[in-house]
């Protein structure tokens, strides 16, 4: 166990991404980092082929499936270049000439899929449908059913489920006669899904399942069969469900791995559901207590993932950002554009964490309000 100081040093991480990893997968990885297993060398050091890696990457990928309880009609890749990647990839392979694809718009991350839809849509005579948006209300909540138009015969329905910038999540996944395709990178695996919804997910694995580096990308086989013909072949995703096409980012997978087996000793994702709603409600709850801090998403729409609040001032904010890391809890402050204050709970911050952020937070008010 690292010792009182070496907690101290390390502080709470309420970083919106790359965000928290567990402690115990750290002291895994220190202690394997300069010989694997039998390898002799570091996992960042053997070849991507090795019966030590090729272990890792099958077995992070069958832990994954049976966290999620699917079976072998899912394809698991490990693909590169975060979810922007994924938000030109989507729509560069499921997106036929003459189609229409439906986009809901919670943030900023789903405009940018959007945009990137719209531009493959543009080269093949295809249509990109906002079937909701909450733009107009500064994002600041997840519009319902009745507020939301599908498309007849839609190739797919793009949903983000959580909305890092402005503290907004899906308590659900919105209706659709067609399949769902989700950009859940920064609530995946921290609750159960019904993934009998969904033709595909992606997830960048810096918020809830690893560091920056790798993307995870779950796909059905019978959606993967929809896909276009002809494409580039590092972007088609049939390249990568046939095979390990190329070198993976080795040491990000061999890190998703052990957080697999984290999340199973902690109780899968009911175990997840519930560790990260209790950290949530704690947190909201000093929130809702006091009028000196504000929460920005309606209520009804509030992420467990991500908390966005407000103080009186801008200065009162920045103090706040400021003291707070004196004291040992880090990257509080707010998204560049929207400022405030977020904290990050994914899965690995403890619930530790949350106890010493509401305390520094009564300590605040007390001397500031």
């Amino acid at each position: 166990m690292p010792s009182a100081q070496a907690a101290i040093a390390r502080g709470h991480n309420f970083s919106a991404g790359p965000g928290a990893l567990p402690t115990e997968v750290l002291e895994e990885v220190r202690d394997e980092l300069l010989s694997f297993r039998d390898a002799g060398a570091s996992v960042m050091e053997i070849s991507h082929r090795s019966p030590q890696y090729t272990d890792v990457h099958e077995g992070a990928k069958a832990k994954m499936k049976s966290l999620l309880g699917i079976g072998d009609g899912w394809h698991v890749l490990f693909l590169q270049s975060g979810a922007s990647m994924q938000f030109h990839q989507v729509p560069l392979n499921f997106l036929k000439p003459g189609q229409t694809a439906d986009y809901i718009d919670t943030g900023n991350w789903s405009a940018k899929a959007v945009k990137e839809a719209q531009i493959v849509a543009r080269d093949r005579g295809a249509t990109v449908h906002v079937a909701a948006s909450s733009a107009g209300a500064d994002y600041t909540f997840i519009p319902s059913e009745a507020e939301t138009s599908r498309s007849p015969e839609a190739a797919y329905l793009h949903f983000t489920s959580n909305n890092t910038i402005f503290g907004t999540e899906f308590g659900a996944e919105p209706l659709a006669d067609c399949p769902l395709v989700c950009d859940a990178s920064s609530d995946f695996l921290g609750r159960p899904i019904d993934t009998s919804r969904y033709g595909l997910i992606y997830a960048g694995a810096q918020k809830n399942i690893g560091p920056a580096g790798v993307t995870a990308v779950l796909v059905t086989d019978e959606f993967l069969q929809t896909r276009m013909e002809g494409l580039p072949t590092l972007l088609d995703y049939g390249t990568h469900a046939a095979k390990l096409f190329h070198t993976p980012p080795v040491f990000a997978i061999y890190i998703v791995d052990k957080v697999m087996d984290w999340i199973t000793a902690n109780g899968g994702l009911e175990g997840m559901k519930a560790r990260n709603a209790a950290k949530a409600a704690t947190l909201y709850g000093a929130i809702d207590a006091s009028d000196f801090y504000r929460g920005t998403a309606r209520e009804d729409s509030r992420s467990l993932m991500n908390v966005t609040f407000r103080l009186p001032s801008e200065d009162l904010e920045a103090t706040f950002v400021s003291e707070s890391k004196a004291h040992g809890l880090l990257a509080l402050k707010g998204y560049r554009t929207v400022g405030g204050v977020r904290a990050s709970l994914y899965n690995a911050v403890s619930p530790e964490a949350v106890d010493a952020l509401v305390g520094f937070m009564r300590d605040f008010e007390a001397s500031n309000g």
